[in-house]
């Protein structure tokens, strides 16, 4: 099976050209997907940062699902989210945390970086799976502007939470997004919506 835009082994793979002194190079970006769970009304969380809203759906699959990504990007508010909620419920993926206010440096399962376009604009040259944008909004807007953001996957939670952390604060630019997949989960109510961002 073809891994997209990785060379291995001086042998190529998916997206892999060669240049005439026969050198493997990768023409393939590994995509950016910001993928959240959010209320009817496009909050990622509660005005206190509460996310007891959001269900954990029995038929939902996040080994599968986080098995999909090379790695998890996420801001500051977001890996003091992910800390308190336990970490992951799938398997472990590297972790970088994006925030100028926490130093630098590899601690604590997470590596943590300043400059957040920079960062992700290298590993989208370097992974061979998609690169999953944890949250939250504040950092979703950073990297869409920068143009780094290829796919958005919302949950929406059957909840109107009338105030909160927005899916998309304002100020980012205006992305085009074309419907790619959705997916309807019974039991909890939620409807999983997979979206490409729509270049040019």
């Amino acid at each position: 099976m073809c891994v997209r835009g990785i060379v291995r082994d001086d042998r190529p793979v998916c997206g892999a050209l060669r240049t005439e002194s026969g050198a493997w190079y990768k023409t393939l970006m590994a995509r950016l997907i910001y993928s959240v769970a959010a209320s009817l009304d496009a909050f990622i969380a509660g005005p206190q940062g509460d996310y007891d809203w959001i269900p954990m759906d029995p038929d939902i699959d996040f080994v599968e699902m986080y098995r999909s990504f090379s790695r998890i990007v996420m801001g500051r508010v977001s890996w003091e989210v992910y800390q308190a909620s336990g970490g992951s419920p799938g398997p472990q993926l590297p972790i970088m945390v994006c925030s100028r206010s926490l130093p630098e440096g590899t601690r604590d399962g997470a590596t943590f970086v300043h400059d957040a376009a920079a960062r992700v604009a290298e590993l989208k040259q370097r992974d061979d799976k998609p690169i999953w944008l944890w949250g939250g909004g504040v950092l979703f807007r950073e990297l869409a502007r920068e143009g780094l953001v290829d796919g958005v996957q919302v949950a929406v939670v059957p909840i109107l939470l009338g105030g909160g952390l927005p899916l998309y604060p304002p100020g980012g630019p205006r992305l085009p997004l074309r419907l790619t997949k959705q997916q309807h989960y019974p039991k909890s109510g939620i409807v999983v919506l997979d979206y490409d961002v729509v270049r040019g």
